[in-house]
C-alpha cells in the first residue's frame, strides 16, 4: 500500500453551499471531482493528521464507492481513525450522534437529503463539525475557497475496505471501525422517551404506519417501532434502503408521500402515520384524516415537550427558521421562554444549542429536532408525537384542535415554482428587494402591508452576520408572505413562497388552508408578478 499526491485543477462550477455540495451523481463520479471536494474539506479544517472522523450516508447510488475514496484519502492525509456504519449506512442524525459520542473531529455525510437517487439523479456530500452539526459559515467559506484553488489531493492505493463486517480493521496506519448504524441512535432514543408508555399504546391496539420511502430510516424504524416497542410486523413500509429509493422521491410531504396519505385518508386508516426522507432528518406527521404541517408540529411539540421524560424540566428556549410559521412563537410567548428566528439551515441552530439558549428547533421543510444531536431528526420527531399521544390519550386531530383553541391557528402553506430559469428567478428577487421601501402602507387584496425586509441575522452567540436570507412581507392581522430561492435543487432555481395567516376566531379554525389563505396567495402574486414573470399558471408543488 502506498500514498501519493495527484495533481489536479479546480472543477468549473464546483462550490460548497449551505448544505454541502449537491450535484448530479455523474458529476461526483467524474475523474477528480469527489477527490477535489474531499481534499478541499480536509484542507479547510487544517488537515486530517491525527484526527478521528465519522463517515456514512443514506445508501443512495454511489454511496459505497464514495466512502471507499474518502477512506483512502483520510489514510493518505494522516487521519487516526474513521468510524463508519455497517455497509456505509448512517442516517444524518445518527451520524451527528456518533460524532458527539466518540468525540470525533467531524464527519463526512454522504446524502442529497430528500432529492431522488440513482446514476442519473442526485448525490451530495457535506462536512459536519466536532459538535455534530453542519459546518459553520466560516468553515463553509473556507471549503469554497479551497475548491476554487485546489491544485492537488492525496490518496492511498489500497484494496476496498470490507464495510459489511462490524469490527475494527486498518488501512495503513489508520484504524477503521465499522459499527451497527442503528444501535447507538436507538439507545439515545430510549434515554429520551417513555418507551413503556409507547409500548402500552401499541399493546392497546394503536396502529402506526411508518413510510421509510426505501431510504435510510428503514432499519432504524424497524428496530425501534417493531422490535423494541412492539408495533406489529409491517408497521414499517418501504423499509429496505435502495440505491434509487425505489424510484421514488424521498421527500416526506403529501405530494411525494402520497402512498401514505392514501392510507391515512382511507376508511380503515391507522391511528397515526409518519414518514422520513432520504437521510432520515426530515419527517411528516399525519393523523387519521389529519395532516400536520411541519410548523404546527413544531408548535405542538413545544407546547407538550414537558410530557416527555427527556424534556420534563421544560425547554430552555425554541428556535425556528425564518420561513417557518410563527405558530411556535405564540407558544413561546405563552410559556415565557425565548424564541429565536434564524436563517434557513440547521447550522444556525447549532450555536444556540451549544450555548444552552434553546433545546428545540424546527424548520418549515419538515425538519424538527432538539439538542440531543446537532441535526434535525425524523425518528425523534415521530417518537415525540407518539409519546405525547400515549400520555394524553388523544388522537392527532384532537391534539391539533386543542392546540388551535389555545394558541390560535397559523394557516400556512408553501408554493414551489421549480426548475425556473436562474436569470428569471434572480431578477424577480432583485426587483422585490429594490421595491421593499415602497410596500409599507400599500394594500393588496384587502391586506395592508405593515413592514417588508430582506431578512438578515446576527448570531447572538458568536456575532456572525448573515444577509440576503429571503424577502419578508408582513401584513396587518398576522398575515405574512416570504419569498426565497432554495439551494437544495440541482437543476435551475426553485422559488419558494411561504404563505401564512393567523386565525384566532374559534369558528374559523377548521377551514381548508387554501381557502383561509386565498387573499394572501393573491397578494403574493400581485407583489411579485408571479404569473407574468414565470409564465406559469401556478406552482408545481403545494405543501
Amino acid at each position: 500500500m502506498s500514498s501519493h499526491i495527484v495533481a489536479t485543477q479546480p472543477i468549473a462550477g464546483q462550490n460548497a453551499g449551505t448544505s454541502g455540495l449537491r450535484r448530479k451523481t455523474r458529476d461526483f463520479m467524474a475523474p477528480h471531482f469527489l477527490e477535489n471536494y474531499v481534499q478541499s474539506i480536509m484542507n479547510a479544517i487544517g488537515g486530517a493528521t491525527g484526527k478521528r472522523f465519522v463517515v456514512g450516508g443514506d445508501g443512495r447510488y454511489f454511496n459505497d464507492r464514495a466512502i471507499q475514496v474518502i477512506l483512502r484519502m483520510a489514510a493518505a492525509n494522516g487521519a487516526a481513525e474513521v468510524i463508519s456504519g455497517q455497509n456505509g449506512l448512517l442516517s444524518t442524525p445518527a451520524a451527528s450522534h456518533l460524532i458527539r459520542l466518540n468525540k470525533a473531529d467531524g464527519g463526512f455525510i454522504l446524502s442529497a437529503s430528500h432529492n431522488p437517487a440513482g446514476i442519473d439523479a442526485d448525490f451530495g456530500l457535506k462536512f459536519n463539525m466536532g459538535n455534530g452539526g453542519p459546518a459553520t459559515e466560516a468553515v463553509t467559506d473556507a471549503i469554497l475557497a479551497q475548491t476554487q484553488s485546489i491544485t492537488a489531493y492525496q490518496i492511498t492505493d489500497a484494496p476496498d475496505v470490507d464495510l459489511t463486517q462490524i469490527g475494527q480493521t486498518e488501512l495503513g496506519e489508520m484504524q477503521i471501525t465499522i459499527v451497527d448504524p442503528v444501535a447507538d441512535h436507538a439507545a439515545l432514543m430510549a434515554q429520551l422517551f417513555d418507551f413503556d408508555a409507547i409500548r402500552a399504546l401499541f399493546d392497546g391496539g394503536f396502529r402506526l404506519t411508518f413510510d421509510a420511502m426505501h431510504a435510510a430510516t428503514g432499519p432504524y424504524a424497524k428496530a425501534i417501532f417493531e422490535d423494541t416497542l412492539g408495533a406489529p410486523a409491517g408497521t414499517v413500509v418501504n423499509g429496505t434502503p435502495l440505491p434509487d429509493f425505489g424510484g421514488g422521491h424521498p421527500d416526506p410531504n403529501p405530494i411525494w408521500a402520497s402512498e401514505l396519505m392514501d392510507i391515512m385518508n382511507a376508511p380503515d386508516a391507522p391511528d397515526f402515520g409518519a414518514a422520513s426522507d432520504g437521510d432520515g432528518d426530515r419527517n411528516m406527521i399525519v393523523g387519521r384524516g389529519a395532516y400536520v404541517t411541519p410548523s404546527d408540529s413544531l408548535a405542538v411539540i413545544a407546547a407538550n415537550a414537558h410530557l416527555v421524560p427527556g424534556y420534563a424540566k421544560g425547554l430552555s428556549g425554541v428556535a425556528r427558521s425564518m420561513p417557518t410559521s410563527t405558530a411556535v412563537d405564540r407558544v413561546a410567548r405563552a410559556k415565557d421562554m425565548p424564541c429565536f428566528e434564524v436563517p434557513t439551515g440547521w447550522k444556525f441552530f447549532g450555536s444556540l444549542m451549544d450555548a444552552g439558549k434553546v433545546n428545540l428547533c424546527g424548520e418549515e421543510s419538515a425538519g424538527t429536532g432538539s439538542d440531543h444531536v446537532r441535526e434535525k431528526d425524523g425518528l425523534w420527531a415521530v417518537l415525540m408525537w407518539l409519546n405525547i399521544l400515549a400520555v394524553t390519550g388523544q388522537s392527532v386531530a384532537d391534539v391539533m384542535a386543542q392546540h388551535w383553541r389555545t394558541y390560535g391557528r397559523n394557516y400556512y402553506t408553501r408554493h414551489d415554482y421549480e426548475a425556473l430559469d436562474k436569470d428569471i428567478a434572480n431578477v424577480l428577487m432583485d426587483d422585490l428587494r429594490a421595491g421593499l421601501d415602497t410596500l409599507p402602507g400599500k394594500q393588496f387584496t384587502g391586506l395592508e402591508v405593515m413592514a417588508a425586509d430582506d431578512f438578515a441575522y446576527t448570531d447572538p452567540v458568536d456575532s456572525s452576520h448573515t444577509t440576503g436570507q429571503g424577502i419578508r412581507v408582513m401584513f396587518a392581522g398576522g398575515a405574512r408572505v416570504v419569498f426565497r430561492l432554495s439551494g437544495t435543487g440541482t437543476q435551475g432555481a426553485t422559488l419558494r413562497i411561504y404563505l401564512e395567516q393567523l386565525e384566532t376566531d374559534v369558528d374559523r379554525l377548521h377551514m381548508e388552508p387554501e381557502v383561509a389563505l386565498a387573499a394572501v396567495i393573491q397578494a403574493a402574486d400581485q407583489i411579485a408578478g408571479l404569473r407574468d414573470r414565470t409564465g406559469r399558471g401556478g406552482p408545481e408543488v403545494k405543501t
